[in-house]
């Protein structure tokens, strides 16, 4: 006979079930171009031979993500063909019949089970205090932060993509590792890789950790490193680990001979330095340093305006643009940048790596570093480092905009956003004030921003002159808050005092 639930279990599937629900009532909403791209996906993987599909291009959404995330969609298209045989059709460009619709949501809201058993595995790592109020408790708070994020529920389920799913395979392998189990860590990790290249962002954080927490099995008593309790049978079984998840991926693609054509789909360089929207990130903070030097220089005539490159950034393309008066930025500029941005996080774990606790915060740095100098960065890219920064019980936030759903985001992010601080505030009581206040006066201008953006502007004749000056605001606001949390984070990484004692959780 089965044990009766707990009360904490009972909140957990109540939670679960609530947000499921929700997600099935946001069904018939909008929906981005992602959705298409998603069906086309199905499409070429049901209907084409393997070796055509990095090939196809009758879609300008051509498969351009790893060979495993390629036959997630091939085993969805078998369930798919039940719903709508149609939607499996190559040439049907842009079909979203009603059985469409239904299938590709419920496949979303389905895949989200993973998400859910990973944040059960997260909370099964925290340390709780007896005798606190349910309110009151870290697994708790934790469960709403994840299951509920108004980010996750905004990309996924109205504008469309499979984030749930994989975020889910991540978490699940950070709590791996906060629970010894790094062999598996190791190949959820490498699974999720094979799944979604961006993930290559964070491998670093991996990388480093386990090959210093793990793979040396001991440390000096001042916490440095003892060079001789070096395991070459770890290291080997991690070797293997990767290994053979990537033959599984890419193998069929090489023996095909196709892994340079793979390749240039994983990493198409010539989509240019920013998203159409803007990634909050120091990027946006460069473009509006480079257009305000441009207009200067045209004022005070010291450039000739006529010699400047065309204001291509500011268009809503995605495509290759040249600055106006700073040095265009390159990829490899990018990649630079990033690699610096992370160091000092690789090289802090590396010397004091502060057990699974510190992997996370190395993990996070490493997701923020990314979004904050990587190329041709999308703006829901910020959850890399959200949903592993909630697990250290502190939030940020990323908000999709559309206007057909307005009222309903901004009523989900006013809950989410009234849970996140009063929670927080009370299980941090005792540290002070949450916020102090110059991160309050920012957040509290967030307020006008969107009025401006959202009622004032449209009703300006600028609109039709500069219809994406609002975005650009917007991304230059928020660029300025990412830009402080990534600072106030990485002063927390370095600052952080060691604790070499071995518990359950931090």
């Amino acid at each position: 006979m089965a044990a009766p639930m707990t009360n904490d279990q009972s909140c957990f599937f109540a939670l679960a079930l609530g947000v499921s629900f929700l997600k099935c009532l946001l069904i018939n909403a909008y929906h981005s171009t992602d959705f298409e791209v998603h069906r086309n996906w199905l499409a070429l993987t049901h209907s084409l031979p393997v070796p055509q599909w990095y090939y196809e291009a009758t879609s300008e959404w051509t498969l351009d993500y790893p060979p495993l995330f390629a036959w997630f969609e091939y085993g969805l298209s078998h369930i798919a063909w039940f719903f709508d045989k149609e939607m499996l059709v190559v040439q049907n460009l842009n079909y979203a019949s009603p059985a469409t619709i239904l299938f590709q949501r419920l496949s979303v809201i389905v895949a989200d089970v993973v998400f859910f058993y990973a944040v059960k595995e997260c909370c099964k790592c925290l340390r709780e205090d007896k005798g606190k109020d349910l309110l009151g408790k870290p697994s708790f708070i934790l469960t709403v932060l994840l299951l509920w994020n108004f980010g996750l529920l905004i990309v996924d389920h109205i504008h469309f993509q499979y984030n749930g799913f994989l975020f889910g395979v991540l978490l699940l392998s950070i709590a791996r590792h906060f629970q010894n189990r790094h062999f598996e860590g190791a190949l959820l990790f490498s699974v999720l890789f094979n799944l979604k290249h961006i993930y290559l962002y964070i491998a670093p954080a991996y990388g480093i950790y386990l090959l210093r927490c793990f793979c040396f099995t001991q440390s000096n008593a001042d916490g440095s490193l003892q060079w001789r309790s070096f395991s070459v049978v770890r290291l080997v079984t991690l070797g293997t680990i990767v290994l053979s998840t990537f033959a599984v991926s890419f193998g069929p693609f090489i023996a095909l001979g196709q892994l340079p054509q793979v390749l240039s789909r994983l990493f198409p360089f010539k989509r240019g330095l920013c998203h159409a929207y803007w990634a909050p990130n120091i990027w946006a903070l460069y473009n509006i340093a480079d257009k305000a030097f441009s207009i200067l220089g045209v004022k005070f005539k010291l450039l000739d305006i006529n010699k400047l490159p065309k204001a291509s950034m500011t268009g809503g393309l995605v495509q290759e643009f040249q600055h106006s008066v700073l040095p265009s930025v390159s990829p490899l500029a990018t990649l630079v940048c990033t690699l610096l941005s992370i160091l000092p996080a690789l090289f802090r774990i590396w010397h004091r790596p502060n057990g699974a606790r510190g992997f996370l915060r190395c993990l996070v740095i490493c997701a923020l570093g990314s979004f904050m100098f990587g190329w041709h960065v999308h703006e829901k890219a910020i959850l890399m480092a959200i949903l592993p920064l909630s697990r250290l019980l502190y939030t940020v936030r990323s908000v999709q905009k559309n206007s057909q759903q307005l009222p309903i985001k901004i009523f989900l992010m006013l809950l989410f956003t009234i849970f996140s601080l009063t929670s927080l505030k009370t299980l941090f009581r005792k540290g002070g004030a949450l916020l102090n206040p110059l991160e309050a006066t920012y957040l509290l201008g967030l307020i006008p921003l969107e009025l401006i953006c959202e009622f004032v502007y449209p009703l300006t004749v600028w609109q039709k002159t500069f219809p994406f000056l609002p975005l650009m605001l917007t991304s230059v606001y928020c660029a300025l808050g990412v830009t402080y949390a990534f600072i106030r984070l990485y002063i927390s990484l370095l600052t952080c005092s060691d604790n070499t004692k071995k518990i359950k959780t931090q």
